[in-house]
C-alpha cells in the first residue's frame, strides 16, 4: 500500500508515523507537515526525529502550509506540549526537509503514480486543499483519502460539535470533503473509543527499544492531558486509527457512505462536520454528495493490541 502521510506531528501523529513505518503492508512514499498541533516547521522537525529514531531517513519530509487558508493560526500546544512531543525536548534530528512544498509533493506523487497513492491525513487539511487548487484532477489521480477528522455523533473536542483538525481550517476541510474522491473518515466517533491505557503503556515500556522508550516518554504528557478530560488514565490514538484504516488492519464494524459538509460560519458550529444520516441519504459513490465512508464502530481494542505489538517489534 503506497501511503503519503500529511501530519501536524504531535504525540499521536508520532505514534501513527512509527506504526506506518513498522507495517510491512505499507510503503511510505513521503510525509508532509502542516500547522495544527504545532507550527509546520516544528511538525516537520518532529517527523524527522521519528524517522531518525527508526532508521528511515530515506523518507522525504516536505514542509507545508504555515497557516490556514483564511483564518488566524491556532495551535494545540496545550495538548501536545510546547515542542509537540510532550515537552520531552528531544535532541535535534540533524536532518533537513526536502525543500519541496507538501502540497507540491502530493500533486507530484499523484501524477507519478496515478491510482496508487493513498493519502492519509491526520492534520488540518490545508495542504490537501492547496493541492486540489493546484491540480483539479487530483481526485481521479489519488486512490483514496483516509483522514482523521470530524465527528458525526460524538461531541467535538475543540467546540460543541467541532473536531480539531477540521476546526483549525474549516475552509480547507470544506473543499476536501466536497471534492469527488473516495474519502474514509475516522472521526471522534471511533477514535475517542480507541483509548491507549496503562497496560498498553506497560507493554511498550517492557519492550525497552529506543522507539518504545521514546514513545513512553512522549505519551506521558498526552496521558496527563486526557486524564483531565476523561477522568481516568488513558489517551486517544486518533491518528493511528487512520493509518490502520488505510492499511486494512482496523476491523470496521459499522460504517455508512454519507454526504459530509463542513460548517464555515462563525459561531458555536464553526468546524462542524455535518453528516447527513437521514435514511434516504444517497449511499453510493455514484450518487452526488455521498462519497465519504463515515466510521461509526471499529474493533478498537483489537487494533490497539495490534498497534502496540507492531511498535514493540520494530527494531532498527
Amino acid at each position: 500500500m503506497k501511503l503519503l502521510l500529511d501530519c501536524d506531528t504531535g504525540v499521536d501523529d508520532a505514534v501513527a508515523i512509527a506504526y506506518a513505518l513498522a507495517s510491512p503492508e505499507a510503503e511510505v512514499l513521503g510525509i508532509g507537515s502542516v500547522h495544527g498541533n504545532v507550527e509546520a516547521d516544528t511538525a516537520a522537525e518532529n517527523t524527522l526525529k521519528v524517522l531518525g529514531l527508526v532508521g528511515r531517513t530515506d523518507v522525504p519530509v516536505a514542509v507545508g502550509a504555515e497557516r490556514p487558508l483564511l483564518r488566524p493560526l491556532d495551535l494545540a500546544k496545550l495538548v501536545h506540549g510546547e515542542d509537540g512531543l510532550g515537552n520531552t525536548n528531544l535532541p535535534p534530528s540533524g536532518l533537513s526537509p526536502s525543500g519541496e512544498h507538501a502540497a507540491d509533493q502530493i500533486v507530484r506523487l499523484a501524477r507519478e503514480l496515478p491510482g496508487e497513492v493513498t493519502l492519509v491525513c491526520t492534520a488540518p487539511l490545508t495542504n490537501v486543499a492547496i493541492a486540489l487548487m493546484k491540480e483539479p484532477r487530483l481526485p481521479s489521480l489519488v486512490r483514496e483519502v483516509v483522514l482523521m477528522g470530524g465527528t458525526a455523533v460524538e461531541p467535538g473536542n475543540v467546540g460543541p460539535v467541532a473536531e480539531a483538525n477540521v476546526y483549525h481550517d474549516p475552509e480547507a476541510a470544506s473543499l476536501v470533503f466536497a471534492a469527488p474522491w473516495r474519502i474514509r473518515m475516522a472521526g471522534l466517533d471511533v477514535t475517542m473509543r480507541t483509548l491507549l491505557r496503562e497496560h498498553h503503556l506497560e507493554r511498550l515500556s517492557a519492550a525497552d527499544t529506543p522507539l518504545t522508550d521514546c514513545l513512553v516518554s512522549v505519551l506521558a504528557h498526552y496521558f496527563e492531558f486526557y486524564t483531565g478530560s476523561l477522568g481516568h488514565r488513558a489517551c486517544a490514538m486518533h491518528d493511528s486509527v487512520a493509518v490502520g484504516l488505510a492499511l486494512g488492519t482496523v476491523e470496521v464494524l459499522e460504517s455508512h457512505l454519507l454526504p459530509v459538509y463542513v460548517c464555515t460560519s462563525d459561531g458555536p458550529a464553526l468546524g462542524q462536520t455535518v453528516v447527513d444520516r437521514r435514511p434516504l441519504a444517497n449511499r453510493s459513490f455514484s450518487a452526488p454528495g455521498a462519497h465519504t465512508e463515515v466510521m461509526f464502530r471499529i474493533g478498537g481494542e483489537e487494533f490497539l493490541n495490534h498497534l502496540v505489538r507492531r511498535l514493540c517489534e520494530l527494531v532498527v
